[in-house]
Parts: structure tokens; C-alpha cells; sequence
């Protein structure tokens, strides 16, 4: 269930509410609107008489009983759009955001010239992978905490905050230590144990659609991060496995207006893994924006061809930069500013 303070509701009524849903045996999420502070219940079904108990608590306005799944993801919570800060870039409610990087961080000169060419042409944040989880377990599977380091070095040179997936419960803290936003990848979409230490992490997550994830389960994976009290968490959908072989998974562009709807969370698309084809990121990347998503994240590279992973999906120097121009058409059409 959501509480709902009034406009005027004090600290000391707050802190009130606070005690009472902890003495019911309920857990408090405080989420703090532009209007209204909301302070969400979770736990058992509530009962009449404790929907009823708390509504007659000072600075009260009402008590809603939230009826999806998702509890703190849902729009039920939270009616405003969420904005997640990733170090000093703002992602959400009206702000749309392009991250860019090379798929698998290979070296420190493949690392700058990628990030040169994200920072130039308007991407806020540098993706790069420093753990790759990959298919074949003979495929490149990135440079571990070198990669790291050189991911440091970047956001260094560019001022650009940097996103890296993190793969396994046990380098939540490595990787942490260093990113500044931490990507959940499509295959660990429904790991509820990697979900959940992240969720302790106290870091921004990018949160990727698994490949064969319904709507509903991929919003009640986000929750297990969510209910552990990291609220900064970016939805991403990447592309689902259908039977279509013409690209390499197939972008489910409807799932950004569905989960617009149900949810509060920022959307994010990811047309490159979708596409597979560097020619086809582009027309992927402005159906994204279109649609209504709040940012994306995009594959670049010097030299694609030269890439020791995913090389047929990452654009150029000369791709990503016609790009951007057509993306800031879309995305002011939209009232939103890139």
C-alpha cells in the first residue's frame, strides 16, 4: 500500500507514519514527489483496519492499496516520472540521454579514441565493458579490473560518468568501486541474487530486458533491486527472441510505451544488440526516441572492424555523428532535451 502525506505534512508526521509501518510490520520506501511526499508499505496484505489506522494519523491524505506485483516500480506508488542522477547527468522525466562506448573495453587507446568520439558528438555518459559475460566460453570475455581502471582513466579525460556491466554477485563491490552506474545484462535479467546485491549496492543501475523476459516478470526482477532500497534504477530494453532471423534479436519498441504506462522507472533502449547490423542502428535508435524512451545506449568504435567483440553492430566516428543530429530532431519534437 501507498501512503500519501498532504501537501503541508510536517517532518514530525512523516517520521510518525515512518514508525507506525515499521510497527505494523511493514517495510517503509519514502519517495518524494513534487507535490507530495509518498511512503510506501510493503509486506503482508493490508487489512481494512490498518489501511483505516493509518488514514486517521496526522498529515495523512490517504492510504491506496497497490495492486500490482511490482510494488515499487509501479505507477500505483509512484504517479511522476522518476529522474536517476548518474554522477551529474540527469535521466528521465523530460531529459533523454545517449550513453556511447565500445562494446568490450580492449585497450587504452581503443578505450579514448571511442570515448573521444561519444564526448564530440553529444553522448553524457561512456558505456564500455569490462566483464563480458559471452556466449562461447572461448570468445572475448573483456579485460576484468584492468578494464576497470582504464574506464577510470576515461571518465577522467572526458568528465563523461561511465556505465559497466557487472556479471556475478561477487563483483558487485569491485565494480562499484569504480562505475558509476552498473548495468545488469539481458542474461542475468532474473539472477534475484545478483538483482538483489545491487540493489544494496547504493549505486544507479541500468537494468536490461532479458531475452525471453515478459513485461510483467522483467518489472518484478526490477523490484527485488528496488526493495532493497536503491530507488535509481533505468528500465533498458534490448530486443526479445522471436523467430525472426533478419536481425539479431527483435526490438520490442511497444514495450517502451507499455512500460511508460505501468512504471515510473526511466526507459532506456538498446538498438545495437537489437539490430546486429551497424546499418540498421540508426533507423532502431530514432523508432526508440519516437516511441517515447528516455535514452539510449549506443555501441561505437574507431575502427568496428577491428573489434574483438560484437564488431558488426558498432558505429563509427562518422555513423554516431550523423546520428546525433537526427536524434535531437526527434527527441525536441517530443518536448524533451537531449
Amino acid at each position: 500500500m501507498v501512503v500519501v502525506m498532504k501537501k503541508e505534512a510536517s517532518d514530525e508526521a512523516i517520521e510518525r507514519v515512518l514508525g507506525e509501518v515499521r510497527s505494523l510490520g511493514f517495510t517503509p520506501h519514502v519517495s518524494e514527489g513534487e507535490q507530495r511526499t509518498l511512503i510506501g508499505a510493503i509486506g503482508p496484505a493490508p487489512t481494512e483496519e490498518v489501511r483505516e489506522h493509518l488514514s486517521a494519523l496526522a498529515g495523512v491524505e490517504t492510504v491506496v492499496r497497490i495492486t500490482k506485483p511490482y510494488k515499487l516500480a509501479s505507477r500505483e506508488f509512484r504517479h511522476d516520472d522518476s529522474r536517476v542522477m548518474v554522477g551529474d547527468v540527469a535521466i528521465g522525466n523530460g531529459a533523454f540521454v545517449v550513453a556511447a562506448g565500445p562494446c568490450g573495453v580492449e585497450s587504452r587507446d581503443q578505450l579514448a579514441a571511442a570515448a573521444d568520439i561519444a564526448r564530440r558528438h553529444g553522448a553524457r555518459v561512456l558505456r564500455g565493458g569490462a566483464f563480458k559475460p559471452r556466449t562461447s566460453p572461448y570468445a572475448f570475455q573483456g579485460l576484468g579490473e584492468e578494464g576497470l581502471a582504464l574506464l577510470a582513466e576515461a571518465r577522467a579525460d572526458t568528465g563523461m560518468p561511465i556505465v559497466t556491466e557487472v556479471t556475478s554477485p561477487e563483483l558487485v563491490e569491485t565494480v562499484a568501486g569504480t562505475a558509476d552506474m552498473l548495468q545488469i545484462g539481458a542474461r542475468n535479467t532474473q539472477n534475484f541474487a545478483l538483482l538483489a546485491e545491487v540493489g544494496r549496492a547504493a549505486k544507479p543501475v541500468l537494468f536490461k530486458r532479458g531475452m525471453s523476459t515478459s513485461i510483467a516478470e522483467y518489472l518484478q526482477a526490477a523490484e527485488y533491486i528496488l526493495s532493497q532500497g536503491n530507488p535509481n534504477v533505468v528500465l533498458c530494453e534490448r530486443g526479445i527472441r522471436t523467430f525472426e532471423t533478419s536481425t539479431r534479436f527483435t526490438l520490442d519498441v511497444s514495450a517502451v510505451p507499455v512500460l511508460k504506462e505501468l512504471t515510473h522507472l526511466p526507459v532506456w533502449v538498446d538498438p545495437s544488440h537489437a539490430a546486429g547490423r551497424r546499418s540498421l542502428v540508426p533507423s532502431l535508435a530514432l523508432a526508440a526516441a519516437a516511441a517515447g524512451a528516455d535514452g539510449l545506449i549506443v555501441e561505437v568504435h574507431a575502427r568496428p572492424e577491428e573489434a574483438r567483440s560484437d564488431a558488426a553492430q558498432q558505429l563509427d566516428d562518422r555513423e554516431f555523428g550523423e546520428l546525433m543530429p537526427r536524434l535531437k530532431g526527434v527527441v525536441a519534437a517530443l518536448g524533451k532535451t537531449l
